[in-house]
């Protein structure tokens, strides 16, 4: 490797040559650091009995339960009152661009039918915690977005969650229903609803999508004992709706035209037993809830739902009063070692 002589003619390069002896005699003079890690002799001594082992043994043994602790062991317990008073509910909701309409109050300000219908949706269901209740979402197709759960919580966070635009737009109406059913049927372990089983289907336009017709959907509850509320909720005509560009942003409203099948609604309901609301505003829609809420509830024996209980802490303090007990003894027994010496 070739060096010129230019390079040592730099004042850094020389200051540098000229530090390395010192540099060299601090490190021989530098303390060297150490970790002090005990011992086989802290815990046993040469001609110790067999019942000396006990603090090696509590080390161990400790050790091993913050292992456990660490990985969060937990104990699913049944809830003590499994008797029940209820229904099991699915609650169909439209997530068709329909319901962008702002048509809706909320105070002063006005909002779009779904975010009128979120706040009623959540309170309905926290009014009713003897109920199993589920969710189902439908546009073009329909989805589960929850089973039927006694969870209302973790149910209540995830209705906060729904939004427009999550499915492919559409009204399938018997599709909604089918898949309601279906998630009914699953609630036993015969494979038929429930006594007591109920679908409440809210939406805002005319089925005009999907592979099973409303009436026949209504016709195969009606069979299984299965009743229908229907809610159409929004006005007709002519409405207010946001119009959106390509990203997604907002640029303007424009009015156009609403119209909710009434008469499909009615028949659905008609024919399963249940009821029908036209809803054209937020107190309408919390109503028709209201009216649903009143309906007589039936007992039914649930399988009791499971709770877990963190061990966590248990196996935590176990093992450090283990190790705690054994470097105590530890610490005295080298004491003890040192005064006889």
């Amino acid at each position: 490797m070739n060096i010129s002589s230019a390079t040592f003619q730099d004042p850094l390069w020389l200051l540098l040559l000229l530090l390395l002896p010192a540099i060299a005699w601090l490190r021989r003079r530098r303390s060297v650091s150490a970790l002090v890690v005990p011992g086989a002799h802290e815990w046993h001594s040469p001609g110790a009995t067999s019942s000396a082992l006990w603090p090696l043994v509590c080390v161990y043994v400790g050790i091993a339960l913050l292992v456990i602790g660490l990985a969060r062991p937990q104990v699913l317990v049944p809830m003590d009152d499994h008797q029940r008073r209820g229904y099991d509910f699915m609650i169909a909701i439209d997530l068709s661009t329909s319901m962008y309409a702002e048509d809706f109050q909320r105070g002063a300000a006005t909002v779009n039918r779904l975010q009128a219908v979120k706040p009623i949706i959540s309170a309905f269901i926290n009014e009713r915690p003897d109920d199993r209740i589920g969710i189902v979402v439908f546009g073009g197709r329909a989805y589960t977005f929850a089973p039927l759960t006694f969870d209302h919580e973790w149910l209540r966070k995830q209705s906060a969650r729904l939004s427009i635009g999550l499915i492919e737009d559409g009204t399938a109406i018997g599709d909604a229903i089918g898949v309601a059913m279906r998630r009914l049927r699953e609630g036993r372990a015969d494979g038929q609803p429930r006594q007591g089983s109920f679908i409440v289907l809210l939406t805002d336009g005319s089925s005009n999508k999907g592979s099973l017709d409303p009436r026949q959907a209504a016709g195969l509850a009606s069979d299984e004992g299965v009743a229908i509320y229907t809610i159409g909720a929004g006005a007709e005509g002519l409405v207010p709706t946001p119009v959106f560009d390509y990203a997604g942003k907002r640029i303007g409203t424009e009015m156009r035209e609403s119209e909710i099948d009434s008469l499909l609604l009615r028949d659905v309901a008609d024919s399963t037993g249940g009821l029908f609301f036209r809803a054209t505003d937020a107190n309408a829609v919390r109503d028709a809830f209201a009216r649903i809420d009143e309906a007589q509830k039936v007992e039914f024996a649930a399988s009791p739902p499971l709770i877990s209980r963190e061990l966590f802490h248990v196996f935590a303090l176990i093992g450090v009063a283990l190790l705690a007990l054994a470097s105590y003894e530890a610490h005295f027994r080298s004491a003890r070692e040192q005064g006889v010496t």
